[in-house]
């Protein structure tokens, strides 16, 4: 199931942020990628819509394999639709928010959608480092967009010096804190950010890469800008590879406790006598987390593999609280009841949502799906 699904990522910041300008270095960095794209211009013309496409229309194709809607709110169901056809064959679709958008009501509206080829794939917030002061003054809802964001880019970091930057994150780390936020902050120039940070690139797909093809746009365009596509790593990925079944209760107490500045995390575990028949694939991104149980491959392996992506992060205090949630022998075996903290996070058939999240406006201590920290 997992497999199948599209991650959609919210990307919002106020006007003049620098949205539109990480959209297309995302565009550009694609690299085999088929991103969607949605431009929520809330029934305005679609400007931002027409400075990625280059056109006007419902549905535009890019040139690169990627396809962009400019789309009213009211419309996001329909392209979401649209885009996760089979046929469309994307990777990952990306909702650029008008700059006077509710972000929260995006996500709100991605997390109810009845459409289960898609997942959520985490609200980024753009902001001008340049003119973050004057922002919050002219928008007193900003403390409270930075508060709901699970990744917040720290755009034009090259327009302030380094006291400056110093005070802008110490702010945004306030803002955070008192959110009970533990969001990861990157900095960037020109809204360059590693695709990686947001999204898995696609490879070359088989019917490209096992033949011989004559070089894209694309490719000579990436082979000319790599400075631009690939900028110097901001954050950090840890992999983390087990051969003992972790122990559920332990993994969901790491999960709860995942420190400050750590993003995404992805990979399998293996639950071992918690459930013997089943692999889990774990999905997080912010405080966003699916588990999708699917049966072992005949000669598979049994092996736990994650990978966690974040800035900031102590990569071996996280394999040392990953390794200690590791079974340490029969008389560590878990029992049927340390497993329900788990299947919480599982979607379940008749709704396509976990059973702990039915509840909007619950709230629940420890990890929680993103809808129940919004009032």
């Amino acid at each position: 199931m997992s497999a199948q699904q599209i991650p959609v990522v919210v990307l919002a910041g106020f006007l003049g942020s620098g949205k539109t300008t990480l959209l297309n270095h995302l565009l550009r960095s694609a690299r085999g990628t088929r991103i969607g794209v949605m431009v929520n211009d809330f029934g305005a013309i679609g400007i931002d819509a027409m400075t990625v496409a280059g056109q006007v229309g419902s549905t535009v194709s890019l040139g690169n394999g990627c396809l962009c809607c400019a789309v009213d709110a009211s419309e996001l169901d329909e392209y979401l639709e649209r885009l996760t056809r089979p046929s469309a064959r994307l990777d990952v679709i990306v909702i650029e928010a008008s700059g006077l958008a509710e972000p929260q009501e995006l996500v709100r509206m991605i997390l109810a959608s009845e459409n289960g080829r898609i997942v959520y794939g985490g609200l980024v917030q753009v902001v001008d480092a340049a003119e973050f002061d004057a922002t919050r003054a002219r928008h007193p809802e900003t403390d409270r967009h930075l508060g709901i964001a699970d990744l917040i880019v720290l755009n034009k970091t090259d327009r302030v010096d380094g006291a400056g930057q110093h005070r802008v994150r110490s702010a945004i780390g306030s803002v955070l804190e008192r959110a009970g936020s533990s969001a990861a902050v990157v900095g960037a120039v020109q809204g360059r950010v590693d695709p990686e940070l947001l999204f898995d690139r696609a490879a070359r797909r088989d019917e490209e890469s096992h033949a011989v093809r004559q070089l894209s746009f694309e490719d000579l365009y990436a082979e000319e800008h790599d400075h631009d596509a690939h900028p110097h790593a901001v954050y950090e990925s840890v992999d983390f590879t087990c051969d003992a079944p972790l122990d559920p209760r332990r993994l969901m107490d790491f999960l709860d406790a995942r420190p400050e500045g750590l993003y995404r995390i992805k990979g399998f575990v293996d639950f071992g006598a918690g459930d013997p028949e089943r692999r889990y694939a774990v999905h997080a991104v912010g405080r966003f987390l699916r588990f999708y149980p699917a049966p072992w491959a005949r000669g598979e392996e049994r092996l736990s593999q994650l990978v966690l992506i974040g800035s900031g992060v102590d990569g071996e205090a996280l394999r040392k609280g990953l390794a200690a949630c590791a079974q340490t022998g029969p008389h560590d075996a878990p029992d049927e009841r340390s497993m329900w903290g788990v299947l919480r996070y599982v979607p379940q058939p008749d709704s396509g949502e976990p059973d702990g999240e039915r509840d909007v406006g619950e709230r629940d201590p420890g990890i929680q799906p993103l809808p129940r920290p919004f009032p």
